[in-house]
C-alpha cells in the first residue's frame, strides 16, 4: 500500500503520530494509498521550517527565485503523461481532461508568477521639490495555501507559485480527497533545487490540520478554495487574528442563450459548461435559461448531446465522462436528484448512478438535465457541485436577470447573444465576477479571477495575486539638500 509523506523542511517525512487515513480512487471504490493524518506538531515543524527559510527567500535575488519556478514548470511538462494518470487515477476525471487542462494548467501557474515577478513595480510620488515618496511592496512571511479536490494539482499551484515568486514561505494543505499530485509535486520541488523550507505540504483532514492551519498565529495570510461554509468558519477564526484572506468559495452560475446566438456554439458551450469534469467545477453553468423561441429546438438538441457523454473508466483516452470524486458526493448528487422531483423536475436524461462494465463499485453517476422547475426552488438555488443541470426558458432580458441574479451566489456567468448592445447590457446588470460572452472558461492568467455575494472575497490570478501575497510599504523621503 502505497504511503503519501508530508513534505517539510525539504525532505518527505512520515507524520508524527504515524496515523493514515485511507484513499479511494473513485473509479473502482477501493483504497488505494494512505494519506498522513497530521496534526499541530507536524504543523509547527512546517512552520519552524518556513520561519528559518524565510529570510533567505526573501533576500534570494528575484532573477534566482524565478529560475527554480522555472524548474519546476519544466519538471512538470516533462512529467505531462504520469502526472495526468495520476490526477485521473486519483480524482475519476478523464485522463484526457487532465492532460489538456489540469496539468498544463498547473505549469502554466509556475511559468507565469516565475516571469510576472519579475516584472511587477512599485510607484514613486514627487511630493513637492523637496518631499519624495515611494512605495515597496514586501513579501508577509509564512502564508497558507488550502485547496480543493475537483482540479487538485491545477488550483494547489495557482495559489502555490504566485506566494512563493513573491518572496513568501508556503505552508500547503492539498485536500485530503485528492492529495496524490499534490505528493508528486513535493518530488519535483526537491528534483528542482527548491531550498529547504521555502514550500512545505501538509496532508491531513481539512476539519483538523486545516483549521490549524488557519488558526496559527505565525501564519499570515490564508488562500482557500472551497465551500462557502468553510470560508465563513476560517473568516470568524482569521479576521480576529487580522490575517489577509483570499476567499474563493462556491457558485450557482447562469448559462444564458438568446436566440439571435449562434446557435451551434451556444449548444456546444452549454453542454461544456454544465458537464466538464461531471460538473465539478466553481463554474460550472449548471442553470441554463434559453430565450423561449428557440426553447423547444434547444431543449431536444441539447438532451441528445447530454446523453454522448458516457461514464466510463477515466483511464481510457476516449472516455468524455468520468467517475465522481467520492461516495459521500456521488450521495449528495443522487439527493438532489430526489430534491428536484418533489419540486415538480422533469428528468429528461440521466438522473440515476451508473456502473460501467468493469467498475461496479465505482462512483458514477450519469449526466443529468432537468426542466419544469421554478427559478428559485432548492435545485436552482444551492450548489450541487455535480453532473446536474436545469433548464428554462425566458422572454425577456429583465426576466432572465431576474432568474440569473436570484441566488445567493455571484461567481461566473456565460452569456451567448450576438447583439453587442444587449452583450453590454447583460454584462452589466449581472451579479458575477466574470462574465463570459460567446465562451466559456477562458482564462488569462493576467486577469482577475473571484466571486460577489457568496461565492467570496478577494482576488486570485494575474497581479492581484501577487500583491495579496505582498504588504505596501510607504517611504517618505524629505530633503534639505535640494
Amino acid at each position: 500500500m502505497l504511503k503519501l509523506q508530508n513534505y517539510i523542511n525539504g525532505k518527505l517525512v512520515a507524520p508524527q503520530n504515524k496515523q493514515y487515513i485511507d484513499n479511494y480512487n473513485p473509479a473502482t471504490g477501493a483504497v488505494y494509498s494512505l494519506i498522513p493524518k497530521s496534526n499541530k506538531k507536524d504543523l509547527e515543524k512546517a512552520v519552524e521550517a518556513a520561519e528559518n527559510a524565510f529570510l533567505s527567500w526573501k533576500n534570494t535575488p528575484q532573477e534566482d527565485r524565478s529560475n527554480i519556478l522555472l524548474r519546476i514548470a519544466d519538471l512538470i511538462e516533462k512529467d505531462l503523461h504520469s502526472l495526468a494518470s495520476a490526477e485521473s487515477f486519483d480524482n475519476g476525471k478523464p485522463v484526457s481532461l487532465a492532460t489538456k487542462m489540469d496539468i498544463p494548467r498547473a505549469a502554466q501557474n509556475f511559468r507565469f508568477y516565475a516571469t510576472a515577478a519579475l516584472h511587477n513595480h512599485t510607484n514613486t510620488y514627487q511630493t513637492d521639490e523637496n518631499i519624495l515618496n515611494y512605495t515597496l511592496r514586501e513579501p508577509l512571511g509564512v502564508v497558507g495555501c488550502i485547496s480543493p479536490w475537483n482540479l487538485p494539482l491545477y488550483l494547489f499551484t495557482w495559489k502555490i507559485a504566485p506566494a512563493l515568486a513573491s518572496g513568501n514561505c508556503v505552508i500547503a494543505k492539498p485536500s485530503e480527497i485528492t492529495p496524490y499530485t499534490a505528493f508528486l509535486l513535493s518530488k519535483i520541488c526537491i528534483k528542482a533545487g527548491l531550498p529547504a523550507g521555502v514550500l512545505n505540504i501538509v496532508h491531513g483532514l481539512g476539519s483538523e490540520i486545516g483549521a490549524e492551519i488557519v488558526a496559527h498565529p505565525q501564519i499570515k495570510a490564508i488562500s482557500f478554495t472551497g465551500g462557502t461554509q468553510t470560508g465563513a468558519n476560517i473568516a470568524r477564526v482569521a479576521a480576529p487574528m487580522f490575517k489577509k484572506l483570499s476567499l474563493e468559495l462556491g457558485g450557482k452560475n447562469p448559462t444564458i442563450i438568446f436566440a439571435d446566438a449562434d446557435y451551434q456554439k451556444a449548444l456546444t458551450g452549454a453542454v461544456k459548461a454544465a458537464f466538464t469534469n461531471q460538473g465539478q467545477i466553481c463554474l460550472c453553468g449548471s442553470r441554463i435559461f434559453i430565450e423561449k423561441i428557440i426553447y423547444e429546438k434547444f431543449k431536444k438538441d441539447f438532451v441528445e448531446e447530454v446523453k454522448k457523454l458516457i461514464p466510463a473508466s477515466p483511464a481510457s483516452v476516449n472516455t468524455n465522462f468520468g467517475a465522481v470524486v467520492s461516495k459521500e458526493h456521488l450521495e449528495k448528487i443522487i439527493s438532489y436528484v430526489e430534491i428536484a422531483k418533489s419540486e415538480g423536475g422533469k428528468i429528461l436524461c440521466g438522473g440515476t448512478q451508473t456502473h460501467p462494465k468493469g467498475f461496479e463499485n465505482g462512483y458514477f453517476f450519469q449526466p443529468t438535465v432537468i426542466e419544469g422547475l421554478a427559478y428559485d426552488c432548492r435545485t436552482n438555488q444551492e450548489e450541487i457541485f455535480g453532473a446536474i443541470a436545469t433548464i428554462q426558458p425566458f422572454e425577456t432580458e429583465e426576466e432572465v436577470l431576474k432568474y440569473a441574479n436570484s441566488v445567493r451566489y455571484g461567481l461566473s456567468a456565460s452569456l451567448w447573444t450576438e447583439n453587442n448592445s444587449r452583450v453590454q447590457r447583460m454584462s452589466k446588470g449581472l451579479a458575477s465576477g466574470i462574465v463570459w460572452v460567446n465562451c466559456w472558461l477562458i482564462r488569462d492568467l493576467r486577469t482577475p479571477f473571484g466571486g460577489v455575494k457568496d461565492s467570496g472575497m478577494g482576488r486570485e490570478g494575474g497581479f492581484e495575486a501577487l500583491n495579496f501575497f505582498t504588504e505596501e510599504k510607504n517611504i517618505c523621503i524629505y530633503s534639505t539638500n535640494v
